[in-house]
């Protein structure tokens, strides 16, 4: 999109919204197999609606977990208790389980990759089990250098906006919203940069009622004026590019939002992959992250194609860089590597595709071993992917995140310097 005038729209959901409270349980559940065996295999799916919880998947491990426990846990976390709970309640929704083990055949095939090549003497593998991918697909990483933590503008303020929502919510900044709401940010583009904001976006669930007032025009009114000031004006005040008397602000457009969460809709793991990744602003391989243990690609190799990304653009090789990987089942290294960075490259993208195999080891063992992905939930006190199942697993700064870093990028810089792939 170089070089163009266009619109870009992005959109993010709070912690309460139906799929994120499914993704946050899935999440949970992993943390606390993780926690206990780090050699757990987990894939937990959770389905949401009016007065149930549903876990299904397979997980193999050496421990026990409550999982109704974890999942009360993570609902009431989230804020469905009490007169907030719109018919989905931690203490009183039914829990229900249908867990099978990892299949055989799958597991098979990822330890047999380690075996091929621990017998070609390969001594730099710290990983001592499953070294293939556990399963097949492709991953998209992206970077670019819109913010300061080179996430593309729209999703990186829709963020920041459902975050907001969140805190002013759990901060009992007013009395009357409810766990469950979305925002949308509208940017518009001159010469392919970030010029203006087009449209701002915040729909939030609530109280029927504010203060004794149970007309809805009147209370629509009060959270208008309280989230422009309390959630917009607060967000927009630290950034560069802030919203201007032509910007169009829509709070509850729809005019009332009191039914919502799981009372509402039917929530799922996985619906939100656009969400998590980069407000579509990257192309998507399909897989979703939550409820997936690191020898799943979906995810671990998801978070290496970004940290790859992110290091090429912050090395100054590139503007914007997109990164895809793709794996086989039960083989180690990716079996392509591609670089786009749309014309921004200060040496070709063949010439980056080059030094990224040269600089990264992007099997699964060497990404597992890079970020630690094994021990992160117990190194941080048995909570770690539950917190990037809201509000995105990219271009996070409130979260010590491995794959953010930019520890590589002078060694790109200096490989592309040494040999002679342009002038930096």
């Amino acid at each position: 999109m170089s070089g163009k005038n266009f619109l870009f729209t992005s959109e993010s959901v709070t912690e309460g919204h139906p799929d994120k409270v499914c993704d946050q349980i899935s999440d949970a559940i992993l943390d606390e197999f993780l926690s206990k065996d780090n050699r757990s295999r987990v894939a937990a799916e959770t389905t949401v609606t009016t007065g149930m919880a549903l876990i299904c998947g397979e997980i193999t491990a050496d421990c026990y977990v409550d999982i109704p426990q974890v999942v009360r846990d993570t609902i009431r976390n989230i804020g469905y208790t009490g007169t907030c709970s719109g018919g989905f309640d931690a203490d009183t929704c039914a829990v229900l389980t249908s867990i099978d083990e990892q299949s055989t055949d799958i597991g098979n095939g990822v330890n047999k990759a380690f075996e091929s090549r621990s017998n070609n003497a390969d001594t730099s593998v710290i990983e001592t089990e499953e070294l293939g991918a556990g399963d097949q697909g492709i991953m998209f990483g992206y970077a670019c250098n819109e913010t300061p933590e080179l996430m593309p503008l729209p999703i990186s303020l829709a963020h920041k906006l459902s975050y907001r929502l969140a805190q002013v919510r759990k901060q009992g900044l007013v009395d009357y919203l409810r766990p469950d709401g979305k925002s949308q940010v509208t940017v518009e583009y001159k010469d392919g940069k970030p010029f203006r904001i087009h449209t701002v976006l915040l729909s939030t669930q609530h109280n029927p009622s504010i203060s004794g007032i149970a007309d809805n025009e009147k209370v629509q009114e009060i959270i208008k004026n309280d989230l422009k000031k309390l959630v917009i004006d607060y967000v927009f005040e630290s950034c560069d590019i802030k919203p201007d008397e032509d910007t169009i602000i829509l709070i509850n457009p729809s005019g009332r939002f009191v039914i919502g969460g799981p009372q509402g809709d039917s929530g799922l793991t996985g619906r939100k992959i656009i969400v998590d990744t980069y407000g579509g602003y990257s192309r998507h391989g399909g897989g979703a992250f939550s409820g997936k243990d690191p020898t799943k690609v979906d995810r671990s190799a998801a978070y290496a194609s970004r940290y790859v990304a992110k290091n090429i653009v912050a090395s100054g090789l590139a503007e914007k860089c997109e990164i895809e990987l793709a794996y086989a089942i039960g083989v180690a290294e990716p079996l392509s590597i591609m670089v786009d960075t749309f014309g921004t490259g200060k040496i070709s993208d063949e010439e980056l595709s080059a030094l990224v195999s040269k600089t990264f080891d992007l099997t699964p063992a060497g990404i597992i071993n890079k970020f630690d992905l094994r021990n992160l939930p117990k190194k941080n006190g048995g909570k770690f992917y539950q917190l990037l199942a809201a509000y995105g697993h990219m271009g996070r700064t409130d979260i010590n995140v491995p794959w953010e870093l930019t520890d590589k990028a002078e060694e790109l810089k200096q490989r592309a310097t040494s040999c002679g792939l342009g002038c930096i």
